[in-house]
């Protein structure tokens, strides 16, 4: 073994990080209903995959150098290649599992047909309504000299046929298959719950729509186009930036393709022309046995609510009892630091603090920097509010925030309206810290409260994403969140910090420091530990850094929820890491990253992953817990997940996830947090 086996290609990680998604589709210990979800999360997760990764290795193809994965050596070609082997691979998983879910769903009265399962009474009427209300808004075309090959828009369902003409000629035809009118799901008119899905009809009967024209193949077919603005390189210098952003978001609707999929097999000359129509090769057009949009799962969802059984229990965050809502939010951080825990602990409290700071009379001002809220964001009113009462409002408002800048351009608009200053960063680095500084002038002088967190400022995601949100009255962390924010708004990044990690020029370089300082540990024969709960780990300093820990002798524990380029268990170089992946219920978002033992054990939550792009170009703050009482409680929230033998899948040195048995009842984190929760709330204890 050499230290080159201890990497895994990104691109391929991720693929098996979504595999984890899918395994919970067609997990029976999951309700039946919620397995619907983890399939179309799995579809959905796919599509942004080929959007934004495969899009640019695609793009990156074309360059006159080839680009290689800097721990694998893989070339961007290789790369694309080995992921279209491997994703066919897992959508013929999908296929399995589909068919399962599909299979279970029939005695609970909800079944998908096609006109093979109908009685001729039911396709009469199933052909009646498309005569009547589908076919009039249909626009079938047949590709020739005079009709070229049209546009086909990201993500959008068309019905092709290999047509023969009477006098032998073959043609093209297609027939987009979203026409607005017809709902998705159509209702069999004999069957209750019985359902065909609208492009499967269209399909059925396409031959109506090519009169001249004998139907020799068919299928469902659906484009996939790159949507990385990065990959745009053409600013219009009349636009400002907010108008730049606006004119990329339409040019991106217009990328190259880089997937078609194909409901039923099609032969050579169809493959072969839809090939040279869309301009890349025949190993991008995949056979895929499932419907190519699976967002109907909702509606089937809809037709079993009348079963409990069959969803999720039902869980609603509460309130903290570290926070008492019938006195002020301000005064009470001002005595003690607090930590809020998503989506087990509501967000209110939080909101009530901008609430509270925006009427307060001490409040000079409010600095936040935002990357995704909710399309009616409570944090954009209050902060409004606070604008409209007179308060200096700052928002670093992150216009690249992959297919949210369009929501974020309309609430920079808002928030100017408003009175706010709106500042969008940097040119060079994306803001991606979770940051809001409230300044305060009192009887005694200047006073700062600051909030870091692991996740946005967002109601919706609260409840569906785990995260940590730390509430301090710590000066010297407030001071340090004021010099972020001039800094930014001056087109700078800070140089040094005591505090906070700060990147791109305080995270990675102080990560390291500290994993250093656990090498030194180790090497004199004393006990050494470092811990991570991250969303990714690529970062190749870093995990060398790992590396050379694991070889001096420190223990290593990571929770990475997805993408893990660092092989575990490898004799002689991974052999002291433990590496788990928890795919559950809430989507696991937080950061903690954790240094040494004992009393000179380092805490921190993050906004940032272990990946080049977080650490090294991009603005994020990790935030020390210093609170006795907050340590333990991130602590616990890390070792609880690390005993996780129910959601939790240990990574293995071959890449691959297996089950663990380490309780004699397995152990769910997400769901023992809640019931913490719930009991704390009860009793007014915090865990």
């Amino acid at each position: 073994m050499e230290q080159r086996d201890c990497y895994t290609n990104r691109e391929l990680s991720w693929l098996r990080f979504n595999e984890r998604v899918l395994d919970e589709a067609g997990n029976p210990r999951v309700p039946l209903a919620e397995r619907l979800s983890f399939a179309a999360i799995f579809q959905s997760n796919l599509d942004e995959f080929f959007m934004v990764r495969v899009g640019t290795l695609m793009t990156h193809m074309r360059a006159s150098e080839p680009m290689r994965d800097n721990k694998t050596g893989m070339t961007s070609a290789q790369q694309v290649e080995a992921i279209l082997k491997l994703v066919q691979e897992l959508e013929e998983k999908k296929g399995r599992v589909y068919t399962r879910l599909m299979g279970e769903l029939e005695p609970h009265g909800v079944r998908l047909v096609n006109f093979g399962r109908l009685s001729p009474e039911d396709g009469e009427l199933l052909e009646e309504l498309f005569d009547r209300q589908i076919a009039p808004f249909l626009s079938p075309m047949v590709i020739t000299r005079q009709q070229p090959f049209p546009f086909l828009h990201n993500k959008q369902l068309c019905a092709v046929a290999w047509l023969t003409s009477k006098n032998g000629k073959s043609r093209v035809g297609i027939v987009p298959c979203t026409d607005g009118v017809v709902p998705r799901l159509i209702p069999v008119p004999s069957r209750p719950g019985a359902f065909m899905l609208r492009e499967e009809l269209i399909l059925h009967f396409v031959g109506k729509l090519f009169h001249r024209y004998t139907v020799e193949q068919k299928a469902v077919m659906r484009v996939t186009r790159n949507a990385d603005l990065d990959s745009i390189t053409a600013i219009d210098e009349d636009l400002d930036y907010r108008d730049n952003m606006e004119h990329l978001i339409r040019q991106r609707r217009r990328l190259s393709p880089v997937r078609l999929e194909v409901s039923r097999p099609l032969p050579e000359k169809l493959r072969s022309a839809l090939a040279d129509f869309i301009g890349f090769r025949e190993e991008h057009i995949m056979h895929v046995t499932t419907p190519l949009d699976l967002s109907f799962v909702s509606q089937l969802q809809e037709q079993l609510r009348g079963e409990p059984t069959l969803f999720y229990q039902r869980r609603t965050p509460r309130m903290s009892p570290a926070l008492d809502m019938k006195r002020s939010i301000i005064e009470q951080i001002e005595e003690k630091d607090v930590l809020l825990s998503y989506p087990f602990e509501s967000m209110r409290p939080f909101l009530r603090l901008l609430h509270e700071a925006a009427e307060d009379e001490t409040v000079v001002s409010i600095k936040m920097s935002l990357y995704r809220v909710a399309d009616r964001s409570k944090v954009i009113e209050e902060l409004i509010e606070a604008a409209e009462n007179g308060k200096e409002v700052v928002v670093l408002l992150e216009l690249r925030a992959r297919f949210d800048e369009e929501n974020n351009i309309e609430m920079s608009h808002r928030l100017e309206d408003a009175g706010c200053r709106v500042s969008y960063g940097l040119p060079e680095y994306k803001v991606h810290s979770k940051l809001c500084l409230i300044t305060r002038y009192t009887d005694h002088g200047l006073r700062y409260l600051t909030q870091i967190g692991t996740g946005n400022y967002n109601e919706k995601t609260a409840k569906q994403y785990t995260d940590l949100s730390l509430m301090t009255a710590d000066q010297g962390i407030g001071a340090e969140a004021a010099r972020i924010f001039n800094a930014v708004s001056c087109e700078e990044t800070l140089e040094t910090t005591e505090h906070l990690l700060v990147a791109p020029h305080c995270l990675q370089n102080r990560v390291l420091e500290m994993m250093d300082r656990e090498i030194a540990y180790a090497r004199a024969g004393q006990r050494a530990y470092i811990g991570a709960k991250i969303n990714s780990l690529t970062d190749k300093n870093i995990i060398d850094k790992f590396i050379e820990a694991s070889q001096a002798g420190v223990r290593i524990e990571l929770i990475v929820r997805g993408i893990c380029c660092l092989r575990p268990g490898i004799e002689g170089y991974t052999d002291h890491i433990t590496v788990i992946s928890v795919v559950g219920r809430f989507l696991e978002h937080s950061r903690i990253y954790r240094f040494g033992v004992g009393e000179r054990e380092q805490i921190y939550i993050a906004s940032a992953d272990f990946m080049t792009r977080n650490t090294l170009r991009r603005v994020e703050v990790a935030a020390p817990i210093y609170d006795r009482d907050l340590k333990n409680r991130v602590r616990h929230i890390f070792d609880t997940m690390m005993r996780d033998d129910e959601k939790g899948r240990e990574l293995l040195s071959d890449g691959s996830y297996t089950h663990r048995c380490i309780n004699e009842t397995p152990l769910n984190s997400q769901e023992l947090f809640y019931e913490e929760a719930y009991r704390a709330a009860e009793s007014g204890r915090v865990k």
